[in-house]
């Protein structure tokens, strides 16, 4: 794609703003930015935008059907650009989606939150696109931004957009996990992908009194919460802003959850058998919610799966990621009390049922109530505050 061959005159970019602004998500310092850094130059040609209707992500081509395309491109929608690391051909979707262009609202919400100012040095991990890193250098100059990604051909894709546009930050491949020392020290970290600890190399790389933004969760689920946290010394803490989903840091992905594997280890047959007297109005809250965030918080290294509802009866499963415990407790349509199947060293269902009910007992609090601490390498979240209710946080893949 050319800077020529892009139509700029948009009504749908123009009401796009418009939209943006009304809702706050764009502020009046970012406007320019958002003028000026066209986010259509940084889509490929084939992209799968998500269609909010159907929950699906859906093919656009911009050689065959170009109004559908910058239809897309002009939604406040996210758009996934990459399959499955890569590896996937063709037209429909892959498997996993491994890079993607952000909802514009979520871009620009979470410049604002950054905070940046003239002068500043902000490090960009998970280049994808390169349309973050646009912003970011648009807004601060040349010299000031450097963005990570693990990728090499994404990063080489957005590399060559950017330049096209005339903005030219630092781009790097590597970890996003290991930062990049050679540009440090930073006053900003952005990461626009999901992380599951925060890497002691972006605390080790950001100045005293700077900032690290990042979308951060539990391996409970996909569900995140944007984190901002203050940086002094080799101590970052911080409060949750609001609930937000991203792809994940490669380095950080959890391992699969096999549910055959977890049956075949403890069969349903032999498993312990109760009932629970929650609801699923109070239990199955859904996407973007308080709830399995904080059970995440409280309930470490374990995974929530909610299946479809199938006449009147709808299971939820948990999984236990360091043995084969599992859970499984099943809604029924006009049941008083749902049953429950426990399996396994852990009871994971009464470990979640206890997580919900001390959120309950404490006036079942919204994530930005919470917040979190990280020291050298041991990760607490709190409760209103560093000082109140503070407990450890624990990755799947951190030593048991």
């Amino acid at each position: 794609m050319t800077v020529d061959a892009l139509r700029r005159d948009r009504p749908g970019r123009e009401e796009l703003g418009r939209v943006l602004m009304g809702s706050g998500a764009l502020s009046s310092d970012w406007a320019p930015t958002f003028a000026a850094v066209d986010r259509a130059l940084f889509l490929p040609d084939l992209m799968w935008p998500y269609d909010m209707t159907t929950r699906a992500s859906v093919p656009a081509d911009r050689r065959e059907d170009p109004d559908a395309w910058y239809a897309a491109a002009d939604s406040d929608v996210p758009i996934v650009t990459q399959w499955d690391d890569g590896a996937h051909r063709g037209r429909g979707p892959g498997e996993l989606a491994t890079s993607s262009s952000s909802m514009p609202s979520v871009v620009y919400a979470l410049l604002q939150d950054l905070d940046v100012a003239e002068g500043m040095r902000v490090l960009d991990v998970g280049t994808g696109t390169g349309e973050t890193a646009g912003a970011l250098t648009h807004r601060l100059g040349p010299g000031r931004v450097t963005t990570v990604e693990v990728d090499g051909t994404v990063s080489a894709s957005a590399r060559e957009r950017l330049c096209r546009h005339g903005l030219y930050p630092e781009v790097v491949v590597g970890d996003g996990s290991e930062g990049h020392a050679d540009s440090a020290p930073y006053d900003r970290v952005l990461a626009t992908v999901g992380i599951r600890r925060v890497p002691p190399a972006w605390i080790g790389q950001t100045r005293s009194g700077g900032v690290i933004l990042a979308p951060w969760g539990t391996s409970y689920g996909n569900g995140d919460a944007m984190v901002r946290l203050e940086v002094e010394g080799e101590v970052a803490t911080g409060s949750f802003i609001r609930s937000v989903e991203f792809m994940k840091l490669r380095a950080q992905r959890d391992p699969a959850a096999a549910h055959g594997d977890y049956l075949s280890a403890g069969p349903l047959a032999g498993a312990e058998r109760s009932t629970t007297p929650l609801t699923e109005a109070e239990f199955v809250t859904g996407r973007f919610t308080d709830l399995p965030f904080v059970l995440g918080l409280r309930v470490p290294r374990c995974r929530q799966a909610v299946a479809e509802k199938r006449d009147g009866a709808r299971p939820v499963w948990f999984y236990g990621l360091t043995d084969m415990s599992w859970a499984c407790v099943m809604f029924r349509d006009g049941e008083r009390h749902a049953s429950v199947w426990q399996s396994g060293p852990r009871r994971l269902w009464d470990e979640v049922s206890d997580a919900y009910r001390w959120w309950a007992d404490r006036g079942s609090p919204d994530v930005s109530r919470f917040g979190l601490t990280v020291e050298k390498e041991k990760q607490y979240a709190w409760l209103d505050g560093p000082g109140h209710e503070r407990w450890p946080v624990h990755h799947s893949l951190d030593q048991v």
